[in-house]
């Protein structure tokens, strides 16, 4: 593999990991205007409250697309994702 194919790869992952925690900086923020507890998203998410802990980790880059489209529906939102 070449030097620059690897610097893709890198890029790649770190935007990838920033997309993530701003996601999960996203939900946390609308819980905290919502006044909605890890228990109660938990609950509307129907999982665990420790899958919540998790979604909310901005060092967990290993969440779904279906559990962010979950929190997004649990919190009255709709998740947009597109390709430029």
């Amino acid at each position: 593999m070449s030097c620059s194919k690897d610097k893709i790869g890198i890029l790649e992952e770190v935007t990838a990991i920033a997309h993530k925690r701003i996601l999960a900086q996203q939900i946390k923020q609308i819980m905290e205007q919502k006044h909605i507890t890890k228990s109660e998203m938990a609950k509307k998410m129907e999982t665990s409250r420790s899958a919540v802990d998790r979604l909310l980790n901005p060092n967990n880059p290993n969440v779904t697309l279906d559990t962010l489209d979950r929190a997004a529906i649990a919190l009255g939102m709709k998740l947009n994702i597109s390709l430029n």
